[in-house]
């Protein structure tokens, strides 16, 4: 069975439209799995850049860095990237919502429902928040970075749902293929789902893909507090491992063995549902061999 998720952004390849007030909830299905464990911003132009190395084996790191406070980028340069006024990042895509900086930290602002402007400075949109990196290789890796995240809120927009919080993306290949790492949300549960397109090419509530869990459990950390989190994906013989962690404990580690599996590599980022979420130390490095 699946729900309908509202989240759908514009195609990257496709030449965007205003997006329509919508969202989506992550969507609850069956698979084998193992548990272990709004206000407005005075915004201008400040770019996040990386810090990206070469690891042992090849494989360039990435290093998220903000400084200063302002406008990162948002969904508005998405939709004209061709516009002047368009706020770029070299390193971050935000199909819905904004992404902004301050005292050196991403921050998605107060979330609220209405689109935003070039600036993002009457509104932000970020009650739907969608961020991705524009670089698309990460294959075996750990996401890890520091949240802090204020208690979910609702906007006329966007209603409480269970799934309100934060979530870890990891091989984002499209807005309808990737894997979804819930680590907070509104009803303490901590989920690992695979979206994948649909074979008949339309999926619930007429979208382009679904998604179905392959692990969840509970774990729920305190809002307004910093913790540390990471997200793995490493592919194995039998299937693609994944793994959740929250201040060093694994809550989730699961391999996903589904022919549906996604193994190739992509993109990494963040998506947030009717929450402030402050996050630092974004990194995303080759995943250790011992996984």
């Amino acid at each position: 069975m699946s729900t309908p998720l509202h989240d759908t952004p514009q195609p990257e390849t496709a030449a965007p439209q205003e997006p329509k007030p919508s969202r989506r909830g992550l969507l609850i299905g069956t698979a084998a799995a193992l548990v272990l464990g709004g206000g407005a911003l005075a915004a201008y132009e400040l770019l996040g850049s990386s810090d990206d190395g070469d690891s042992d084996d090849g494989t360039t790191e990435f290093k998220a860095k903000f400084a200063g406070t302002g406008l990162v980028t948002n969904e508005y340069a998405f939709r004209s990237p061709n516009a002047k006024d368009a706020h770029d990042s070299p390193d971050w895509v935000v199909t819905s919502g904004s992404l902004f900086t301050r005292n050196g930290d991403g921050w998605t602002g107060v979330p609220d429902g209405q689109s935003p402007g070039a600036s993002s400075s009457q509104h932000n949109g970020s009650a739907v928040f969608r961020l991705v990196t524009k670089r698309r290789d990460f294959g075996d890796c750990t996401v890890q970075t520091q949240v802090r995240l204020q208690p979910p809120t609702t906007t006329s927009r966007t209603p409480k749902q269970d799934w309100d919080g934060a979530h870890i993306w990891l091989r984002y290949h499209s807005p309808d293929q990737l894997y979804a790492l819930s680590f907070r949300r509104r009803d303490g549960v901590v989920v690992i789902k695979r979206k994948t397109p649909d074979p008949q090419g339309i999926g619930a509530a007429g979208e382009q893909g679904d998604y179905v869990t392959v692990a969840e459990g509970k774990a729920a950390f305190p809002y307004n507090e910093w913790h540390t989190v990471s997200a793995s994906a490493v592919n194995h013989k039998e299937g693609v491992r994944l793994i959740l962690s929250i201040d060093g404990h694994t809550v989730l580690d699961t391999i996903d063995k589904d022919p549906l599996r996604i193994t190739g590599a992509g993109g990494v980022g963040l998506r947030v549902d009717n929450t402030d979420l402050d996050f630092r130390g974004f990194t995303a490095v080759p995943a250790a061999a011992a996984l």
